[in-house]
């Protein structure tokens, strides 16, 4: 059955290259299996819009209408997308003049990571999807914050890349709401697989402090910031280059050189998705903490930058989640839970690389492959 698909994301307000691969793979995806589907981006009431030449926010949308126009159309998606712009009461975009027209007439609405509010054209929509990527902290907001928790019942069906939430083995609080695991679709054939580099740093992209800790139930749940505390000295117990690309100003470069790290913006490979892709590419694997509210509830988030790397054929080393649980991480995939672990991880992939890349790609068709990601969401919402 061929359906009618509004996509809610976060391009033009957030024009830099991991989100917008994190986006269009949905929208690109929908339409490689046959779907008419639509993205949609709202700016909010405030000032929303980051633009990286100032590396600030602001209410203007030029920098990321730009951006997204580029991208959609090396996507082949150039008339697909439109953007509200609230400050304004303006439609932008290729596909301005129909926006709400579509709307009217769609199947299915969603919303992809809860960035974007349901205004009166998309309300009317029989099946409106959240798909929450930011597992614990979305279900503390909702029991703490009154207008989140609203904005958040607005939807009919209910998804998060917190997958054991649906298993029933995190220690995520219960909001209510009827969760479903799903994860990060990815086109593969948009990720061709190449020679990893051996000589290769192990890399990541991150945010140092998305924003401050949340606390529930006397436990205080934080971010990277916080996991990486344990390992800043990764450098001097192992033989490998290890990199990070770090955003924002405030965040300790100096620090991680000083214990041994190669450091850069997080600017210069996120200029665009395929500077975003190559910097993967350039990269022998991937070492990475994940946020410490996901590790302490034992959510089972797998990261969809990490989802990149496989698809790459880059084997990742990323502090467990609780994803051990559903993924299979032989090789390709290694979980690490202490500094030991993580030593141990690296050298395991330097002494088996050739085993590992080939595992990787594997992983990511098993797991991670839009034409089976998206059916199994589009099934489990039609089939309610």
């Amino acid at each position: 059955m061929s359906a009618r698909i509004v996509v809610l994301g976060y391009v033009v307000r957030g024009p830099l290259g991991g989100l917008a691969w994190h986006h269009l793979q949905y929208i690109a995806g929908l339409a490689d299996l046959g779907h008419d589907v639509l993205f949609l981006e709202d700016s909010e009431d405030f000032k929303s819009c980051y633009d990286p030449t100032k590396d600030g926010m602001t209410a203007d949308p030029s920098y990321g209408l730009s951006f997204a126009a580029d991208a959609f159309d090396r996507f082949g998606l150039a008339d697909r997308w439109a953007y509200y712009d609230a400050h304004t009461d303006t439609w932008l975009g290729p596909a301005h003049d129909r926006a709400i027209s579509f709307c009217r007439d769609a199947d299915l609405l969603l919303n992809v990571s809860a960035v974007n509010p349901l205004r009166p054209w998309l309300a009317d929509i029989g099946a409106r999807a959240l798909i929450d990527t930011d597992p614990l902290f979305t279900q503390v907001r909702n029991l703490t914050d009154p207008w989140e928790r609203e904005r958040a019942k607005a939807h009919t069906h209910f998804f998060s890349f917190g997958e054991n939430i649906a298993r029933g083995t995190s220690g995520v609080p219960d909001d209510g709401l009827a969760w479903q695991a799903t994860r990060q679709p990815i086109l593969l054939d948009a990720w061709p697989v190449t020679p990893g580099p051996p000589d290769g740093p192990f890399t990541t992209v991150m945010q140092w402090d998305s924003y401050p800790p949340v606390e529930h139930n006397g436990l205080q749940y934080g971010m990277k910031s916080a996991s990486f505390r344990d390992y800043i000295d990764m450098p001097a117990a192992v033989d490998a280059p290890l990199e990070v690309a770090l955003g924002g100003e405030w965040e300790p470069r100096e620090l991680l050189r000083k214990h041994g790290w190669s450091v850069r913006h997080s600017l210069e490979p996120t200029g665009d998705p395929w500077t975003y892709q190559r910097y993967i590419e350039d990269s022998k694997a991937e070492f990475s903490v994940a946020k410490h509210g996901y590790v302490q509830a034992r959510t089972g988030w797998f990261s969809e930058r990490s989802a990149g790397y496989l698809a790459s054929g880059r084997p990742t080393l990323v502090q467990d989640t609780g994803f051990s649980e559903w993924l299979d991480h032989e090789l390709g995939v290694v979980p690490f839970d202490t500094v030991e672990a993580a030593a141990a991880g690296i050298e395991d992939i330097c002494t088996r690389y050739d085993d590992h890349c080939r595992a990787a790609r594997e992983i990511a068709e098993t797991y991670f492959d839009s034409r089976r990601v998206l059916a199994d969401l589009l099934d489990s919402t039609f089939g309610q």
